[in-house]
């Protein structure tokens, strides 16, 4: 700034024609456009350099939050299994009381009345027998304490809301190497770099239409190969008893990354749907598309927040697959 507003010193421009009559005048022109560039130059780089700062901050909070998120969600299963477990669990039952010897009351007639008194057991097996149910009762409430709760929680959990559904933009189709019914996809998701599915769109003749179109993803199964090639997410299709499939497309102005919900099942998704539950086994008969051509679940509309429902192009009353 200090050189710039130098070069507009009267006496130095003057200077500069005493020595130079001729091109004095485009010298200083010359010397005051290059110093407005130098420090537009150095701001431009400024700027830059504080972009890059905020992006590495914004990373790291993006990470802090999904951290923050999967610390909520295990809380939030720890306190249902542990509620579950108190409604489920009976209170535990008195022990009888040690036998005593019984009174005998007098009879109106003043016969002695024969109370009957149940067999001793043999000497030093009653204290080995109650040491052996307690030892049974621990390991009952021991084995509830393990097992019972989160089987219990996760059974009341298994709705929709535990799938991780979002809009993807479909970058490339291409046949499976290994197989005539599978396609391999490349799906911007919004992340860092797309991911690659698998899916059983082979036998489509317009498979090259798919290209740079929307889809319906689920994102939070667990990565398998498929006849070699790794699958990292779920592309949502439906179809007819006859096998004609069709990708689900979400609504107008939806953009790569963006969550699909579902107004009566609130809640977060699982980071990874466990595999021994089978909860998309379990989900995929009550996804269906309706009579208007809506995808839904158990008639709730997949909906993308403030843009619309998720739809069938052309189907309806089949399932999601």
């Amino acid at each position: 700034m200090e050189d710039v507003d130098n070069l507009f010193n009267p006496s130095l421009a003057a200077a500069l024609k005493k020595l130079d009559p001729e091109d004095g005048e485009q010298i200083m022109e010359y010397f005051k456009t290059h110093a407005l560039l130098s420090r537009e130059k150095a701001l431009l780089q400024a700027s830059v350099r504080e972009q890059k700062k905020l992006l590495v901050e914004n990373a790291k909070l993006k990470n802090d939050i999904e951290h923050l998120r999967a610390q909520l969600q295990d809380k939030q299963k720890r306190r249902t299994a542990k509620t579950l477990l108190s409604q489920a669990t009976p209170p535990h039952s008195l022990s009888p009381a040690p036998n005593k010897p019984a009174s005998q009351p007098a009879s109106p007639l003043g016969a002695t009345a024969v109370v009957p008194v149940p067999p001793l057991p043999p000497s030093g097996s009653s204290h080995g027998g109650r040491e052996r149910q307690s030892r049974r009762r621990r390991g009952e409430r021991k084995a509830g304490s393990t097992s019972d709760p989160l089987a219990l929680g996760a059974e009341t959990q298994i709705d929709v809301s535990r799938l991780d559904l979002r809009v993807g933009r479909i970058l490339s189709v291409r046949l499976h190497p290994l197989s005539e019914t599978m396609s391999v996809q490349e799906v911007d998701m919004g992340e860092d770099s797309p991911r690659t599915v698998v899916s059983r769109l082979g036998g489509k003749s317009d498979l090259e239409e798919l290209q740079d179109s929307l889809a319906v993803v689920l994102c939070n199964v667990k990565p398998t190969k498929m006849k070699g090639v790794a699958s990292q997410a779920r592309l949502l299709c439906c179809a007819t008893s006859d096998d004609h499939i069709e990708v689900l497309v979400p609504p107008a102005g939806s953009a790569p990354g963006d969550r699909i919900t579902f107004l009566n099942y609130p809640g977060e998704p699982d980071r990874e749907l466990p595999s021994k539950l089978k909860i998309w086994e379990l989900l995929q008969s009550d996804l269906q598309v309706d009579s208007k051509g809506v995808a839904t679940y158990k008639g709730c509309g997949f909906e993308v927040k403030g843009k619309g429902l998720c739809r069938a192009p052309s189907l309806i009353n089949c399932a999601i697959r």
